[in-house]
């Protein structure tokens, strides 16, 4: 039996065949703006999304040059758990720096 499927019994005794969808996957993504540093959004992708220096560098090169870039990609819950976090420690921080999520 494929990981996919799972039998069931109904109440009558007859088999199902039930599929199981992976969840849904969603998209972080980090947006360029005038006053966040490029140190912060190293330090964010560090911090929050487990980023060595080299890639958090290199993605932050990403969100400057192009506008926006993909921190990771999630489950719906955690995704927008990472958008709060990451939210709430920017506005700490005195960043207006956005954070949003979308479907992949």
């Amino acid at each position: 039996m494929s990981k996919k499927q799972r039998k069931t019994h109904s109440d009558a005794g007859v088999e199902l065949e039930e599929r199981v969808k992976p969840p849904r996957l969603y998209k972080v993504l980090l947006h360029n703006d005038d006053y966040t540093t490029m140190e912060f959004v190293v330090e964010i992708l560090v911090r929050f999304f487990r980023k060595n220096e080299a890639e958090a560098n290199e993605l932050m090169l990403a969100v400057h040059y192009k506008g926006h870039a993909v921190a990771g990609v999630y489950t719906y819950d955690i995704a927008e758990t990472k958008v709060h976090q990451v939210t709430d420690y920017a506005r700490e921080q005195g960043h207006p720096f956005l954070v949003t999520m979308e479907p992949e």
